[in-house]
C-alpha cells in the first residue's frame, strides 16, 4: 500500500499561489500514475489534475486549466501541483491519489486512484 502525505495548504487571498506537494512511500512511485482531487465542504469530491507516470502526460478539469500545473519529481517520490490566480471557488480539502499504471503516456480511470492523502486546507478568502 501506498502511503501519501500532502502539504502545502492554507490560507490566502484572491489572486495569490501557492504550490502543494505529496509524498510517496511504500510503493514504486516511478509506475505510479498521481492525481489531485478536491472536496469543498457540502460538495462531492472532484478531479483537480493528474499526470502520468514519467511526467509527459497530464490532464486537468476546466476551471483549473491555465492557473494550476501538476509536475513529479521521481527522484524525489514526490508530486506537486503549482496553484497561481486562486479564485474563492477553488477552497477545498485537497488530496493527493495514486494508481499503478502500465502506461507512460496516459492516466487511469479517475476511479482507479486507490492510494489517497489525508488532504490539506486550501482556503481562498475573495
Amino acid at each position: 500500500q501506498v502511503q501519501l502525505v500532502e502539504s502545502g495548504g492554507g490560507l490566502v487571498q484572491a489572486g495569490d499561489s501557492l504550490r502543494l506537494s505529496c509524498v510517496a512511500s511504500g510503493g514504486t512511485f516511478s509506475i505510479l500514475a498521481m492525481g489531485w482531487f478536491r472536496q469543498a465542504p457540502g460538495k462531492g469530491r472532484e478531479f483537480v489534475a493528474a499526470i502520468g507516470r514519467r511526467g509527459g502526460y497530464t490532464d486537468y478539469r476546466d476551471s483549473v486549466k491555465g492557473r494550476f500545473t501538476i509536475s513529479r519529481d521521481n527522484a524525489k517520490n514526490t508530486v506537486y501541483l503549482q496553484m497561481n490566480s486562486l479564485k474563492h471557488e477553488d477552497t477545498a480539502v485537497y488530496r493527493c491519489a495514486a494508481a499503478y499504471s502500465r502506461y507512460t503516456d496516459s492516466v487511469p480511470n479517475r476511479a482507479d486512484f486507490d492510494s489517497w492523502g489525508q488532504g490539506t486546507q486550501v482556503t481562498v478568502s475573495s
